[in-house]
This record gives C-alpha cells, structure tokens and sequence, in this order.
C-alpha cells in the first residue's frame, strides 16, 4: 500500500487560485456577498480596495449597487479580524470570525489599554468597563454615532493618553480610539453610515448585531476549513501568517479539521479531502486587482503565482501589496490611477497580442466602473509613485 503524499503542483495551485478567485468572462458573480464568499473575505484597511475588489470580479459592477450592498448587515458586515485588520465579511461567517479572531483583537486592545490609563493615572479596569458601558448606551440612543461625538458625549473618553512618554516616537491618542476598537473586536459595535466619499475611512459606529456564540477552537478550525476551501492547498506558515494566530494556535486548528497532508512543489502543505484531485485549468483570463487585495495577501510564500524578482516593485516596506495585473492566475505587472483619472499599467513579461488585449479590455472595464472616481492606495509602493509620477 502507498504511502506518498498526494502531490498538488504550482500549475495545479493557480488553477484553483483562477477559479475561485479571478473569473473570466462568463464567470463573475453577481453580488458583493459571492465575491467576499468566493474570496473568505475582502480587506477593508483601504476603503477603496473594497469597491475595486469587488468589481474586478462582478460581472457588471455598478458603485452604486455595491455601496448598498456593502451596508446590508444581513449580507455583509465590517469586523475586526486576522492581523487586527479590517475585514468585510459575510454575515453567516462572522460568529467564527468574532470567536476566533475578533475577541482575542479585543482582548489584547484593552490589555494595551488598561497599562496606558494605569501609566496616565486615568483610571482602572472598572472605570474602563463602566466607561465601555457608557459608551454603548450612548450609540444605542444615538442609533449611530462617530468617534468625535461619542468622545464628547462620554466623560473622560476624550482624554489624551502618551504613549511612549520621553522616547523620540512619543505620541498621543485620545481613549475613545483605542476603547471604539476594543468595543468593536469584541462584537458590540460595527461601522455603520460611512461619513464622507466612498475612499473615507471615517464611519459612524452602531450597535453590532446579536451573533451566536461559538468556542474559540471550534471557531478556528471552521476558519482554517474555509481558509483551505478559497486559498488551499497552502502550508502551514501561510495559514499563521493569514490569521496572526501563534503557531501553537495554527497546528490545532488545523488539526481539528479534516484536512490531509500533501506535498506541494515547495514542499509540505495541507488541503481538504475533497480539494486533492485535479481540477481542469479554466480558460486563461485578465484581471486588475487592487491594492491590499485579499488574493495576493491570502498567503505568505507567493512563489507559485508570482516571481519574487518583482516583490520589491509591489510591496511597501511593511508587506502591503499594491495594484496588481493578472493573467492566468499568475502576478504580471502592475496599475495604478493618475491623477487626471487614467489609468496605466506596466508588464513585467512579453505577452502575446491575445494576452495584451485581454488586459486592455480590463482597463477599460475599470475606466467603465470608475468614471470621474478617483482614488489613491492608502500605502504606496514603488511601482504605484513610478506610474504616477
């Protein structure tokens, strides 16, 4: 009886990455709440990746259609999850989301929290939690409030904590911004009615609603299950790397899953019992993805759909991707926005005349969803400040 590893090859890994996450022509969803579902979930640090996102995979992407979409708490919602970053994700996955991420972000805030009020001479752990309380209450009677109003709305919320006293990097915070976090980590409050353009990142907050309350390991291993059903195969320091989770943390949620062992081109990796056949490589496609887009930052080792020669161009200082152009579920090249609204791009390989006009007609869907819009990625990168310059 065999007992080698199923093998799972790199082109085998970017055919699973082009079905699920970068569909052609004929294959794009149709709402905001598929594309999240197909991609687990969709980065929201940048208020505009989540509408370019969204639209490189849509069908017939309408701004209007996707900001209504995006405020439908039934579909979707705004949480606090891996990496304490900003996620958009769908609604029946938050109850995981918030045990397995989102309330250890919580917990780790208000640790933070308690030592600077303690070092400040502001209060302790129940002036904190009657603060929290007041807090609440005062966005249940508002219904929404932003940052601003609930700091002048609560006593001592918009008292000003310095952090780092003395150092060179000493600087200062009010309460409410890290006690509005904690708040919201820990499921009590969601970003409500966006104040501003569609790339502000300034929201009001309103009460969350009720989730389901789930065990933290139980809650991991569903995360890792539909970690490896949208990125798997992938290994092991990808999926610690994806959830910020400990190693220790990572090994038994995966262990609690039914994923099997497989061996990847690199070496070893994981993927569901169902994901280890092969799949048929899906007809070559185009895409333009934003910056911070969750497919090139779903795992930490890329090289099976990008050559590491082009990462410096790509990525900021701190790992933030930016803009990014696909083909055949590999990394080619890069776009950005101009100023004056257009927008370039630059192949870092020879495509074919076929290839190049598939990119083409995705600059011009995108020209198509921008119209007059105009946006630029929270972090820069080397290629995006060269295309603008």
């Amino acid at each position: 009886m065999s007992t080698a590893l199923p093998r799972i090859t790199d082109a085998q890994r970017r055919a699973r990455l082009a079905r699920r996450h970068l569909p052609g022509p004929g294959r794009r969803a149709a709402s905001v709440r598929e594309v999240a579902e197909s991609v687990l979930a969709l980065h929201a640090t940048d208020p505009a990746t989540i509408y370019l996102s969204a639209a490189a995979r849509m069908d017939n992407p309408q701004h209007e259609a996707i900001e209504r979409e995006l405020y439908d708490r039934d579909a979707l919602l705004r949480m606090t999850a891996m990496r304490c970053t900003l996620f958009v994700i769908p609604t029946t996955l938050a109850p995981a989301m918030l045990a397995a991420c989102g309330r250890p972000n919580a917990a780790a805030r208000t640790k933070g929290l308690l030592r600077q009020l303690e070092q400040n001479g502001y209060g302790d752990a129940a002036w904190l939690e009657k603060t929290g309380r007041a807090t609440l209450e005062a966005v249940r009677e508002r219904s929404e409030a932003t940052t601003a109003e609930l700091a002048t709305a609560v006593p001592g919320l918009d008292r000003q904590l310095v952090v780092s006293p003395g150092k060179p990097y000493e600087s200062r915070r009010s309460i409410a911004t890290d006690l509005l976090f904690a708040l919201a980590a820990d499921g009590h409050l969601t970003r409500g009615t966006r104040r501003g353009g569609w790339t502000s990142n300034q929201h009001a907050w309103a009460l969350a609603p009720a989730l389901d309350d789930v065990p933290a390991p139980q809650a991991r291993a569903e995360l890792v299950r539909h970690w490896l059903s949208a990125f798997g195969p992938g290994t092991l320091p990808d999926l610690k790397w994806w959830t910020g989770w400990t190693l220790t943390e990572t090994r038994k949620a995966l262990a609690a899953t039914d994923a099997v062992e497989v061996r990847l081109d690199d070496g070893p990796g994981y993927a569901l019992p169902q994901d280890i056949e092969p799949v048929d490589t899906p007809e070559p496609s185009a895409a333009l993805l934003p910056a911070l887009d969750p497919t090139p930052m779903g795992w930490r080792d890329r090289g099976f759909y990008l050559d590491p020669a082009h990462s410096p161009a790509l990525f900021d200082r701190m790992g933030n991707i930016g803009p990014t152009v696909w083909w055949d579920g590999r990394i080619v090249g890069g776009w950005a926005q101009r100023p004056d609204g257009t927008i370039v791009h630059r192949l870092f390989t020879d495509l074919g005349r076929e290839e190049c006009t598939a990119v083409e007609t995705e600059v011009n869907r995108l020209n198509t969803f921008l119209g007059d819009r105009r946006f630029v990625p929270a972090y820069r990168t080397p290629l995006d400040r060269d295309l603008t310059a």
